[in-house]
């Protein structure tokens, strides 16, 4: 939901709240600015308004002024539409402003615009101000740069299947799987997705950074069903256990770059290449630690084992495309 219609809801809502009648369509047009000037135009936008916060859970009543007014009116319940009262502490004041703020993301941007909305027409704050908005120094962001992150998401929204390529940790191969999507979440900076492989039969966690090429949608909206009691946070939390550091890295490094692979990876200089030395490296997650050995461009060279030093070559020809 853009800025634009966002205000442009929000001052129906105040609008119609304060309003002891019904308001017919022309009235709102003539109070809420942003409706176009030509009659057939406006009364599209205003019919996608009216289906937009009836989505919302707003109660948009319908009837007419007066016995004499044969045009349909609108109004809202204040009584049907007012939360109780609320008291917020700061922090809680901060923690709703960073929630409307926090994603920035085109597949979630609706839902934090349509949150904060609510939120705000609800408070009466129809300006925005400190009790949904307080400043913030510091604004946090979760990103979401896989490219799986929004099929995965709108998968899961509309509960369908979905189909996609994908690599495993310490592998070389890519399977197809199938998968019925329960939730997309963030643990420790990565997002993964959960739900019912078809493949395995058995419930599944597959990390989005490790998904190749597209995610397609393969079924009809509604045909994922959700096992009642089932938390995405926990199977995710399993599943990301700490990790054992039980694959070994040979390294050609630099002798004047590298330091955080000096530092951890006993060098020694290499006898056949001089200014360069000889380094180990511990790793578990290859496509991590190519792409972390990719950062350090010429200066690395990924000796053994071939799996590894393929993933770092993919990295950087990515890069470089």
């Amino acid at each position: 939901m853009s800025k634009r219609r966002t205000e442009r809801l929000l001052s129906i809502v105040v609008l119609l709240l304060s309003s002891r009648r019904y308001l017919t369509a022309e009235q709102i047009r003539a109070a809420v600015s942003g409706y176009p000037d030509e009659q057939e135009a406006f009364k599209r936008m205003f019919e996608r308004d009216k289906e937009e916060l009836r989505d919302l859970g707003i109660p948009l009543e319908t009837g007419r002024a007066s016995r004499v007014d044969d045009d349909l009116g609108y109004r809202i319940s204040r009584q049907d539409y007012e939360l109780p009262e609320i008291h917020l502490e700061p922090d809680e004041a901060a923690v709703l402003g960073i929630a409307s703020r926090v994603w920035q993301s085109a597949e979630l941007a609706g839902a934090a615009a349509g949150a904060a909305l609510k939120l705000r027409a609800a408070s009466g704050e129809a300006d925005g101000d400190a009790a949904v908005h307080p400043p913030l120094g510091v604004q946090p962001r979760l990103t979401t740069q896989e490219p799986a992150f929004g099929p995965l998401w709108e998968a899961v929204r509309d509960r369908r299947p979905v189909t996609f390529s994908y690599q495993a940790s310490g592998r070389s191969e890519v399977t197809k799987r199938t998968l019925e999507p329960w939730g997309v979440v963030n643990r420790r900076g990565r997002w993964y997705v959960a739900g019912h492989d078809r493949m395995r039969n058995a419930p599944r966690v597959f990390r989005l950074s490790r998904i190749t090429g597209p995610v397609k949608l393969v079924g009809p909206p509604g045909s994922v069903t959700v096992p009642e009691g089932t938390d995405v946070r926990d199977l995710v939390k399993d599943w990301d256990k700490p990790v054992s550091y039980d694959l070994t890295a040979s390294l050609r490094v630099r002798a004047d770059a590298g330091a955080a692979l000096h530092h951890w990876g006993h060098p020694a200089p290499d006898p056949a290449t001089p200014g360069w030395d000889l380094v180990t490296g511990r790793y578990s997650d290859q496509e991590w630690y190519a792409g972390y050995l990719a950062q350090f461009g010429p200066d690395v060279v990924v000796l053994g084992p071939p799996e590894l030093r393929e993933a770092v070559i993919r990295q950087l020809k990515g890069a470089l495309a």
